[in-house]
């Protein structure tokens, strides 16, 4: 069973999904840095403009304590003290809020600190001056200078105000070019940040979108494949089952449940449920068998009996093997097949292997009676017949004669008859054993056998170098005997027979009919005899059949069957090509190895 292997997309989405967070936390950053700067830069913007108007207030409170004392000099009106009384309280208070709010500038911290010197110097005076007015001959020069030098103190202080002002906003200034500075680059930071999640993103999604596409197919050939697995288990009588190495728990299909003869899922698949159905002669060859299941890759196949539940007995046999599917569990899968009618095909055929046993013994027995009980009584025949031409066969009649030599000639027909189907039965029951043999010396024997017949036929027989081939040697030797014998005896009359044998190596896509797998050689035989009708070609070859009639040429018609089974029993092809009066081309096709 091959399973589907998915793709490697969830390390990817995964690196997306913690870019993605990444990102995210980068832009949750960036976001909280500056609204931290513009946190800080509207305390800033607020803390200078609370600054800049607490130094006017101060400057006004001033200004109502000098307005308090002109009042007062000139009218001589107590009520005219009670701003100046006031705006000392005012003052402090007021120079309190101001130093705390410059607290982090040590520039305006140092300003405050001249600023307070010029204060108490202009309250100073301040005072001077109405404590010098309170009597009535008062010097008016020293008014005058205590005047003077209060003017020129409040206008110090008014200057210095002014100064601190310029100096807060150009401080804010600063900071807001600061705070530019660093906000000029971020919309870009974002925009881009933005831009590669926005690709990631769609990445993501492309490949989510490709994985459930490929789910989805998966997920229909996994449905059309159990689809079909379970029709094939339905015709080929099988069922699988599944046993989870991780988990203990086995898993049946429904066709081995109907194996049973039971309804799928009828009982929870379990070996203890299915021993119930085990044949209780095969029921501990089965546990055995099955208590190899955890702990070897392998089941080799075993078969055994089981019962339905209609009591009839069939033959199952199981195998199973170990493999790793993708969730990474160790699962055992196995199959349980019906093979009932195998074990009864099996003996069948041994059955008849018996019986065939026994009609080879009975063919041997056959062979034996053929070679010496037929053979004897006909040996006695054409003895006693020799001795009858030899002594009595001048004095018998003429019809006399012609029966003795009628018997002689049946007699004569009747022992080559047999041999030749000796020879056939030798061919067709012979041990192969195969040895390494040369071609050209088992066709000098041949024709050493055949030698008679050459030489009184005039016969020529030419041949190239022929091969060294593993075979049967008797037997290739009696089929260059039966093949140059039909030659010699479908000679033409008054011409001396040419029998030319070739040898050739060749491969197999020379011929259509040649397996691919080997190499062969070629062997021919050509001969300049009376030739027949190609479409008898095939017919020769067939057991006991002739072309001519037995007062034409002699034969039993099983020479050339003899040829056949002898190039059969070699794993190689024999062909007949013929021409009329022209001659005749034997092609014989033998394996290399």
């Amino acid at each position: 069973m091959k399973y589907i292997q998915p793709k490697k997309y969830p390390i990817f989405l995964k690196i997306i999904f913690v870019i993605s967070v990444a990102v995210i936390f980068f832009i949750g950053g960036i976001t909280f840095k500056h609204i931290t700067v513009l946190k800080k830069t509207s305390n800033w913007v607020t803390n200078s403009q609370e600054v800049n108007t607490e130094l006017e207030r101060l400057m006004s409170y001033l200004k109502d304590a000098e307005t308090g004392q002109r009042g007062y000099i000139l009218t001589r009106d107590s009520s005219f003290l009670e701003p100046y009384t006031r705006s000392k309280i005012l003052v402090e208070n007021s120079f309190k809020r101001v130093y705390m709010l410059s607290s982090q500038s040590r520039t305006q911290k140092a300003n405050l600190n001249n600023l307070l010197l010029l204060i108490n110097k202009r309250h100073n005076y301040l005072s001077k001056t109405l404590y010098l007015t309170q009597h009535e001959n008062y010097d008016i020069n020293l008014l005058k200078s205590y005047l003077i030098i209060g003017k020129e103190t409040m206008d110090s202080i008014r200057l210095k105000i002014e100064n601190m002002s310029i100096t807060q906003k150009t401080l804010l200034k600063n900071r807001k070019k600061d705070y530019e500075s660093s906000m000029s680059y971020t919309p870009f930071l974002i925009y881009m940040t933005l831009l590669v999640t926005l690709i990631l993103i769609t990445i993501a999604f492309i490949k989510m979108n490709r994985d459930l596409l490929i789910l989805k197919n998966t997920v229909n050939t996994l449905s059309i494949s159990n689809e079909t697995n379970n029709l094939a288990e339905q015709v080929g009588g099988f069922g699988s089952w599944q046993y989870n190495l991780e988990t203990n728990s086995y898993t049946f299909s429904d066709n081995e449940y109907r194996l049973l003869g039971l309804e799928p899922q009828s009982f929870t698949a379990s070996l203890e449920e299915f021993f119930k159905y085990v044949h209780p002669e095969d029921l501990d060859y089965v546990i055995e068998n099955a208590k190899n299941i955890p702990t070897s890759p392998t089941l080799p196949p075993f078969t055994y009996r089981i019962i339905r539940k209609d009591g009839e007995i069939r033959y199952f046999r199981a195998l199973g093997r170990v493999v790793n599917v993708s969730s990474g569990e160790r699962t055992y899968i196995g199959t349980t097949s019906d093979v009932t009618e195998e074990i009864y095909a099996q003996n069948f055929i041994q059955e008849r292997n018996r019986e065939l046993e026994n009609n080879n013994k009975e063919l041997t027995a056959f062979n034996y009676i053929a070679s010496h009980d037929l053979q004897e009584p006909l040996r006695k025949i054409e003895t006693f017949l020799s001795r009858l031409i030899s002594s009595d066969y001048s004095t018998l009649s003429k019809p006399g004669q012609q029966y003795v030599n009628s018997i002689k000639t049946s007699a004569n027909r009747m022992r080559i008859l047999i041999e030749d189907l000796l020879q056939f039965s030798r061919t067709t029951k012979a041990e192969k054993s195969f040895e390494e043999s040369d071609f050209n010396i088992l066709l000098e024997n041949a024709k050493q056998e055949l030698f008679q017949t050459i030489e009184s036929k005039n016969a020529v027989i030419t041949n190239n170098v022929l091969p060294t081939l593993k075979v049967i040697p008797f037997q290739i030797q009696q089929l260059f005997i039966n093949i140059i014998g039909n030659s010699l005896k479908y000679s033409k009359e008054g011409f001396p027979p040419v029998i030319t044998i070739n040898s050739s190596k060749i491969s197999p896509n020379t011929e259509d009919f040649l397996p691919a797998n080997n190499k062969y050689y070629k062997i021919t035989f050509e001969d300049n005899g009376i030739g027949f009708e190609q479409e008898y070609a095939n017919k020769i070859f067939t057991l006991f059949n002739r072309l001519h009639n037995k007062n034409e040429y002699e034969g039993t018609g099983i020479g050339l069957a003899i040829c056949k089974k002898i190039v059969e029993n070699h794993n190689g092809f024999i062909f007949a090509k013929g021409e009329l009066n022209k001659g005749s081309l034997f092609s014989i096709y033998l394996p290399i190895d």
